[in-house]
């Protein structure tokens, strides 16, 4: 709320000329814009807006003499590149500790809003980004930086607008953008005294409008809820607050949606397609048949660990108790559980330990080559017994039929619960 706070004392100091200068130079870039984007040989026109806007201010200011009638101008700024600091950097001092700390939370804020900012201008131009790259390039940039007392660079909200804006494509608009900052700095400092502040954002604002895309909001909310809160959070934390805040609830909240959805992954009843060994959603395909003695579940998760280990166990044994007279056999589809912890095992022992107190035979099929090699060690193979492990399904489920058949058991039904990402 700092920013509105500061918003709403300003306004105690509005001058109408900072208004005029600001909105005056935003529909002149736009209207160049414009022009750039009609007529294909005057793309030049749009490229030149922004530099001749502050070119133009700034001599109108100057000749007016606008800064002693309220209009806020950048004043004097320091000339010249900073000299090298690689004597001042002191690795010993009572600081270093706190000053680690501040580092690595700037480090982490800079990386997130770096990439951030490169995947949204990436998907508006529908190129790859390499987050790695982005990394490892950062580092370098804030490493050389940090020799001659440079602030903590980042991927620019501000200056990749701008860029956008003009048209660039490659990344030698950063080696002309860097060389022109250079000579600025050493000779055009003392022009840019009367720069109205207003000029600089309007040049900043005319870069947003291409970047908010309401109708892809709208489709956000009707996709995926979670998703649009995310943007939404993110959006009015910038808003009201910083990029940092903004950040910061976008992480918190896609956070939030990965530990909902690992904590009670979805189960589905499953049933097979006449003809074939294919087990699917009954809800999705409502032409399924569950085959006599065989209900089929599936859980979407890849991970059977702590946070869901419990849910699992539980529903696997309401079902079972919901139909305890017809179950004689559980058999669980792992096929798509990538990896399981020592509470997925635990999990999985409890359930095989109350299904046999119940006289009921518990198989396991198909499952991963880390999640076998665990509970190989654990010995829960031997619990089961080998003879009770499958590769499919289908092989699972005819062999439990073929027994009844045979009569080994007394009951009519067996239940199949498949554990699927």
């Amino acid at each position: 709320m700092q920013i509105w706070q500061n918003l709403i004392l300003s306004t105690v100091f509005w001058h109408p000329a900072n208004f005029f200068i600001g909105c005056s130079f935003f529909l002149f870039i736009l209207g160049m814009r414009f022009i750039g984007r009609k007529n294909k040989k005057l793309f030049w026109v749009s490229a030149i807006a922004p530099v001749l806007s502050v070119a133009l201010s700034t001599l109108m200011v100057y000749i007016t003499r606008a800064d002693n009638h309220g209009v806020k101008i950048i004043q004097k700024v320091d000339a010249g590149i900073n000299s090298s600091s690689v004597k001042q950097i002191n690795l010993s001092g009572p600081y270093v500790t706190e000053c680690a700390k501040i580092t690595l939370i700037c480090a982490v804020i800079a990386l997130t809003e770096a990439i951030a900012v490169g995947r949204s201008f990436s998907v508006i131009n529908r190129y790859k980004l390499d987050g790695n790259k982005e990394m490892v390039a950062m580092g370098f940039m804030n490493v050389a930086g940090s020799l001659s007392s440079c602030y903590v660079a980042t991927g620019s909200f501000s200056r990749t607008a701008v860029n956008f804006t003009a048209g660039c494509k490659t990344v030698v608009s950063n080696v002309v953008m860097a060389a022109t900052v250079m000579v600025a700095l050493e000779l055009l400092m003392k022009l840019l005294f009367y720069t109205p502040v207003s000029i600089l954002a309007s040049i900043i604002l005319s870069a947003l409008p291409g970047l908010i895309n309401v109708q892809e909001v709208c489709i956000l909310w009707e996709v995926d809820k979670m998703g649009f809160l995310t943007c939404m959070g993110s959006f009015l934390g910038v808003l009201f607050g910083s990029v940092e805040i903004g950040l910061s609830v976008a992480i918190g909240v896609s956070f939030a949606k990965v530990i909902v959805h690992s904590i009670r992954p979805q189960v589905q009843i499953l049933g097979r397609l006449q003809g074939t060994d294919i087990f699917c959603n009954i809800k999705q395909y409502p032409m399924v048949c569950q085959t006599p003695a065989v209900l089929t579940t599936r859980i979407d998760t890849s991970f059977l660990c702590f946070i869901n280990a419990s849910f699992i166990r539980e529903r696997i044994a309401g079902w079972v108790t919901e139909k305890l007279e017809e179950i004689r056999t559980v058999v669980l589809d792992m096929s798509n559980v990538v990896n399981i912890d020592t509470a997925g095992l635990a999990a999985l022992e409890e359930l095989h330990e109350e299904l046999v107190s119940r006289g009921i035979q518990m198989a396991i099929a198909s499952p991963g080559w880390q999640g076998i090699h665990k509970m190989k060690v654990a010995r829960l193979v031997d619990g089961i017994g080998e003879n009770w492990i499958f590769l499919t399904v289908g092989e699972a489920v005819e062999a439990c039929l073929a027994i009844r058949r045979a009569g080994t058991w007394n009951a009519e039904f067996a239940i199949t619960v498949a554990i699927a990402e």
